[in-house]
């Protein structure tokens, strides 16, 4: 299929970070696939401050290909930001978002092209059948949909794949989001409009290990719970309530022993008393400190993300 309208047919939003030996594989492996749907396509790379040599190999694939663009941002911003700089930047009729460890397959993008074309969704996100992660980060994963749940009274699905489709208007409607928290799968869900999955296989990384460490991930997971509840507060308060009742009770109770059984209460019950009230109340000034600092870094309304240079726009 061959569009001839200046418009892209597709446009595929990739990431690139500590990526030098993955970029020619990706870029050769997005073409043959998506040339065999349309000639009209576009491949951007958006180099997210690598200390490598990532932005030399799309600077050289770039040169030899005008359907690959670069976009370098002026430092490491982070993977959801990159993101974003790609949304804006990209034209095409249909938008595709992966990573560029190969996990997802790039033999794929015909199945998200023909249910988005033939069945008119909006999105078609990715389900994985069979994910290829550790043994630590497919329990915590799991820990986190639990958690993730818990918090904000919604399910992730921790099958869901990192590549999606959607539409232009979806594009539009992401781009007037200035959230500060970019996780784009969570903010896509909440655009809403027509959406449907396809099945895919989820692939060993082409080369080198993921750069989320677990203080990362602890981090991202945080971003989720706050970023979509305020369930979090009000479970503070809840506690405090409900620990107050139970103060209240057992005053009672001791009271009622001291003048009646002659009680003699100890110190250890107290200091443990003590400790433990003093833990939930540092506890609820740590919760209420997040959701400041959200507020915090949201008013001074800084850019999401600053490009340095741009390769073929």
């Amino acid at each position: 299929m061959v569009n001839n309208n200046s418009k892209p047919s597709i446009s595929i939003v990739s990431p690139v970070y500590k990526a030098e030996k993955i970029v020619n594989e990706l870029v050769k492996r997005l073409t043959e696939e998506v040339s065999k749907i349309t000639d009209s396509y576009e491949i951007l790379l958006i180099e997210d401050g690598s200390p490598d040599e990532s932005w030399e190999k799309i600077e050289q694939n770039c040169a030899k290909d005008k359907h690959v663009k670069g976009i370098k941002l002026s430092r490491n911003f982070g993977q959801h930001y990159a993101i974003s700089a790609g949304m804006e930047a990209a034209n095409g009729e249909a938008i595709i978002i992966m990573d560029c460890d190969l996990q997802d397959d790039p033999k794929h993008i015909h199945l998200l092209y023909k249910k988005f074309k033939d069945e008119k969704f909006d999105v078609v996100f990715t389900k994985r059948k069979n994910r290829k992660h550790s043994f630590f980060k497919s329990i915590t994963s799991r820990i986190y949909n639990l958690l993730f749940y818990f918090f904000s009274d919604k399910s992730f699905d921790v099958n869901v794949g990192t590549m999606v489709l959607f539409s232009e208007r979806v594009q539009s409607e992401f781009n007037r989001l200035k959230d500060k928290d970019r996780l784009y799968i969570q903010l896509i869900k909440w655009v809403g409009f027509k959406s449907s999955f396809i099945i895919v296989d989820h692939n060993e990384r082409f080369e080198g290990s993921s750069s989320y460490t677990l203080p990362k991930l602890v981090f991202l997971a945080l971003q989720g719970w706050t970023s979509h509840s305020d369930k979090l507060l009000r479970l503070s308060i809840y506690t405090g309530f409900f620990l107050s009742f139970c103060t209240f009770f057992t005053g009672i109770v001791i009271g009622f022993m001291y003048f009646f059984k002659g009680f003699q209460p100890g110190w250890p019950s107290l200091f443990l008393a003590l400790l433990f009230s003093t833990g939930l109340i540092l506890m609820s000034i740590g919760i209420v400190g997040i959701y400041i600092g959200k507020i915090f870094e949201q008013v001074k309304e800084r850019p999401l993300f600053i490009v340095d240079k741009k390769l073929n726009f």
